[in-house]
């Protein structure tokens, strides 16, 4: 059976779910992005291709065999994107949740069924159906649960718009010795440097104390301001609109000091360096063109 133990986005890294690009499908078309960039890469005919994709998932999957991690991947489904794992369940705790992703997206969840079947069924929770909840919009803080929503009156107008009210709101009940802080989220359809996809893609914690940033993500300054207060002003790394769009933030912590990043966030990785972590730099800037990066490539199943 497989215990599963995650409390924070940074302790020492035992096993993980690996997306993988292996038959991933033909280009989408233009009805058929999820999200503004892959939009963008669709329009521009830049669109990643399948071999460097999976070259830059196996350059992430060496990362992990260096640090002696148990990596799980998914079944292969043909014609099936299966990159982002973090989007189709989450750990808290000893729990994995199932995600309710978009219905085209629910063959990605059969595919690691041969990791759900390794945990007990009591720690195994499928939200009803009017809780939307995906893996990129939750992160654990110690005590808190730290959650992306939108709370516009025009959610359901946004595909960029995948954890709602109802999602918090079943966190809160199911984790009630957590505090719960939800984030509203700036979302938008065309535009993907405007577009903050799940809270991954404008917060992250590194660390034990520090935490990447990206103010223009929250639709409200208080939000901001929270984690101001929470990490201190001085052990935030601020990203720039454009460095949100390449995903800076979309970073994955493999220890509290190593951090696994895309080798052409240069400002970020110096800084990283200078805060004492190691660095393991990868390419993975092909994927990035699908509004998804390293965090977003991963379901972490047990930390220490």
């Amino acid at each position: 059976m497989l215990n599963l133990n995650v409390k924070d986005e940074t302790s020492r890294l035992r096993a993980v779910v690996l997306g993988t690009a292996v038959s991933n499908g033909p280009t989408p078309t233009v009805e058929e992005a999820y999200d503004p960039k892959s939009l963008e890469h669709i329009k521009a005919g830049t669109y990643p291709v399948e071999a460097d994709m999976v070259n830059e998932m196996e350059a992430f999957n060496k990362v992990f065999q260096k640090y002696d991690v148990k990596v799980y991947r998914p079944e292969v489904f043909e014609d099936c994107n299966q990159i982002f794992t973090r989007d189709i369940a989450m750990v808290i705790d000893d729990v994995l949740v199932k995600s309710n992703i978009l219905p085209d997206r629910e063959k990605e969840l059969e595919a690691i069924d041969h990791v759900i079947r390794q945990i007990k069924p009591e720690k195994v929770l499928t939200p009803p159906e009017e809780v939307h909840i995906e893996g990129g919009d939750v992160m654990l803080w110690g005590d808190h649960v730290f959650i992306g929503t939108y709370k516009g009156a025009d959610y359901p107008d946004h595909i960029t718009a995948r954890t709602n009210m109802h999602g918090v709101e079943f966190i809160k009940e199911h984790f009630p010795n957590k505090i719960v802080k939800e984030f509203d989220l700036v979302k938008s359809n065309t535009e993907a440097r405007d577009n903050a996809l799940h809270l991954d893609c404008c917060f992250q914690p590194v660390g034990k104390d520090k935490a990447i940033i990206y103010k223009g993500g929250f639709r409200s300054e208080d939000d901001y301001k929270y984690l101001v207060d929470l990490f201190g002003e001085d052990n935030l790394f601020q990203i720039t609109r454009d460095e949100m769009y390449h995903m800076f933030s979309n970073v994955f912590s493999i220890a509290p000091d190593v951090v696994v990043t895309e080798r052409n966030f240069t400002r970020l990785n110096e800084w990283l360096r200078t805060q004492g972590f190691t660095v393991e730099e990868i390419p993975y800037a092909e994927i990035a063109k699908q509004e998804g990066l390293l965090r977003c490539s991963t379901l972490p199943l047990i930390r220490d």
